[in-house]
């Protein structure tokens, strides 16, 4: 069941890679991966973060394990910050948090059985007293994943990619965790296979009241799976809303060029396709004002010069542009 507290929040995440060069190695510029978002996941919710490849989704879901240390910002869970926690109270909060990869043929140990696998967090996080109770732990974490429990012998290369992800999925779930990151964790794998995986995960969610980050450049996956979603444009949250509404009246043009481009089941079906023109920029020297406006087919002087900041459109919903939609798809500019 969702609750109305936050389990996570982020408060004006920033990341910034250090760029180093000359011969004595100086910084010379910097990577503005992420520049400043800020968002919410209560428990039992899925908020979805999607964009193109290289906006910066991926970041942000390391950022928040502390696999990358944080240029700025806050990242609390059950309002308790843990950017700045030192490693030996860290230890315990990474129980509650844990990631699944995107690629289930890289993100198992080769060496180690199933059985192995699955019991390492238990083991690390002191939840297990036993051999017996490790088979019984492990055995019902495969129950809960839909595989046989006769297969905790083999090694990883024995499974499918699908069977693959299912595993990880159990590692993620074995240390009891509230807040799991699925990182493309279905792009690697076939439409049917894709579908089982997402069907697993609402299963799972339903059954633990798990809360989901889901990083995806997939919209026509996310929409399956998602309560809200958050695009994502080179560094920027651009827009928030829940599933409905971001798909039934999204206000952003950047989220509208997204959407265009969802394949339709239905080849007869028209759909007014928007084409951005440009490349992406670099984050390297991101454009003045709006980051969009050098792609974005209705920027006006403002977009150039002054940063949108992410204001309310709607109830929960939330879009970062100084365009104003009125009805019949006008897009008119915001009053200053």
């Amino acid at each position: 069941m969702m609750t109305d507290t936050p389990l996570l929040q982020v408060k004006n995440l920033k990341k910034h890679f250090p760029i180093h060069g000359g011969l004595l190695g100086l910084v010379t510029a910097h990577v503005y991966a992420v520049d400043g978002i800020s968002f919410d996941i209560r428990r039992g919710e899925t908020l979805s973060l999607v964009g193109e490849s290289g906006c910066g989704k991926s970041t942000v879901g390391k950022a928040i394990l502390r696999l990358y240390p944080i240029t700025d910002g806050e990242v609390r869970l059950d309002g308790e910050r843990i950017d700045n926690m030192s490693p030996s109270k860290l230890r315990p909060m990474r129980r509650r948090v844990q990631v699944v990869f995107q690629d289930p043929f890289s993100s198992l140990n080769p060496r180690m059985k199933v059985r192995d696998i699955l019991a390492e967090p238990l083991i690390n996080f002191g939840l297990v007293s036993g051999k017996k109770d490790i088979d019984e732990k492990v055995e019902a974490l495969m129950d809960k994943v839909r595989l046989p429990r006769d297969s905790i012998r083999r090694y990883p290369h024995e499974f499918s990619g699908g069977q693959r992800q299912r595993i990880g999925i159990a590692r993620a779930l074995a240390p009891g965790s509230d807040l799991i990151i699925c990182d493309e964790a279905v792009s690697a794998l076939d439409v049917s296979v894709k579908a089982q995986i997402i069907n697993l995960l609402v299963d799972l969610q339903d059954e633990l009241g798990l809360a989901l980050l889901f990083i995806s450049h997939d919209l026509a996956t996310v929409e399956h799976l998602t309560h809200r979603v958050a695009v994502m444009y080179l560094g920027k949250i651009v827009e928030l809303a829940d599933r409905r509404t971001l798909f039934s009246s999204s206000h952003h043009p950047y989220t509208r060029a997204l959407l265009s481009a969802v394949p339709v089941p239905d080849p007869l079906a028209k759909r007014d396709r928007i084409v951005l023109t440009g490349d992406v920029p670099s984050p390297i020297n991101p454009p003045s004002g709006c980051r969009f406006h050098t792609r974005c087919p209705f920027a006006f002087d403002r977009c150039k010069t002054e940063e949108p900041q992410l204001r309310s459109v709607g109830d929960g919903h939330q879009s970062a542009c100084h365009l104003d939609h009125v009805p019949g798809g006008q897009v008119v500019p915001m009053a200053a």
